[in-house]
C-alpha cells in the first residue's frame, strides 16, 4: 500500500505544478505578448517500496519541464506612436544590465534622452544591436513594416526583429522577457512585419484555461480521496491483524 501512496503523492505534486501554471496563464490573459504555457510530465519506473507489494517496477509521475506556445496573439489597435506589434515570428531585442533579453511586448516609449525604451526604461535595440535614439524636435515618428524609423523624409534608424532556429533556447526571466540559454545567435526575422500603433495581445484562451483549472482541481481532489482511502484500508488491515494475534 505504501507504493500506492507514493505514486499518488508524485501525481499530486505534478497537479500542484499544473495548477500554478494554469493560474498564471489566467492571470496573464490580458498581458501584452504573453505566451500560454503548459506543464510536461512523464512516468519513470522505480523500484517499489517493498518487493512483495505491487508490480516491480512501479511508475511514478514526474515533472518534465514546461512547454510554451509561441503562436501569434491577436493585434489590438492603440494608435500610440511607440506601441509596436510583431506580425509573424520573432522578438524585439532589449538591452538590460544582465544581458540582452527578448520580448513580444512592444509597449514602448521615449525616455528623457530620446531612446526608445520599454516601460522599465530598458533600451530597445536596432537591427545592428545598437540603441535607437530619436530627436522629437524633428517631427512625428513613423515606423514602417520593415522596422525603418523615419521623421519626415529622413530615415533615422531601423528596429530589429530577431528569431532563433530553436525556441527551446529561450528561458523566461520575468518582466515578459526571455533570455537566450544557448550559444546560438539570434537571426533576423525576415518574414515578420512591425505594426505601428498596435499591440499583440496574449494568446491565452481564458475559457480553455478556466476549464482546465476545474479539471486539475477535481483530479487533485480525486487523488487526495484515493490516498485517504488507501490509508484507511491500511489502518483497518493493521487493526484486524492485531485482533488475530
Amino acid at each position: 500500500m505504501e507504493n500506492a501512496l507514493y505514486v499518488g503523492l508524485s501525481r499530486q505534486m505534478t497537479l500542484r505544478r499544473q495548477l500554478d501554471i494554469v493560474a498564471n496563464n489566467i492571470a496573464n490573459a490580458d498581458t501584452t505578448g504573453f505566451k500560454v504555457e503548459q506543464p510536461l510530465v512523464q512516468t519513470e519506473p522505480r523500484a517499489p517500496a517493498r518487493s512483495d507489494d505491487g508490480p516491480n517496477p512501479i511508475k511514478f509521475v514526474l515533472d518534465n519541464g514546461l512547454a510554451r506556445d509561441f503562436s501569434q496573439g491577436s493585434l489590438k489597435i492603440t494608435n500610440a506612436t511607440f506601441d509596436l506589434a510583431i506580425d509573424g515570428p520573432g522578438f524585439f531585442q532589449i538591452a538590460t544590465p544582465a544581458g540582452d533579453r527578448f520580448t513580444r511586448d512592444g509597449h514602448f516609449r521615449l525616455d528623457d534622452i530620446g531612446r526608445i525604451v520599454n516601460q522599465n526604461g530598458q533600451p530597445v535595440l536596432d537591427a545592428g544591436g545598437a540603441e535607437v535614439i530619436i530627436d522629437p524636435r524633428n517631427g512625428p515618428v513613423e515606423i514602417a513594416r520593415d522596422g525603418s524609423i523615419s521623421q519626415g523624409i529622413e530615415q533615422v534608424g531601423q528596429l530589429g526583429v530577431v528569431t532563433f532556429d530553436s525556441l527551446s533556447a529561450l528561458e523566461k526571466v520575468g518582466n515578459n522577457q526571455f533570455r537566450n540559454t544557448s550559444n546560438a545567435q539570434p537571426q533576423p526575422a525576415t518574414g515578420s512585419l512591425i505594426r505601428q500603433g498596435m499591440l499583440e495581445g496574449s494568446n491565452v484562451n481564458a475559457i480553455v484555461q478556466v476549464t482546465e483549472l476545474i479539471e486539475v482541481t477535481r483530479a487533485y481532489e480525486s487523488m487526495a480521496r484515493m490516498m485517504e482511502n488507501t490509508q484507511e484500508l491500511s489502518r483497518r488491515t493493521v487493526e484486524r491483524l492485531g485482533r488475530v494475534e
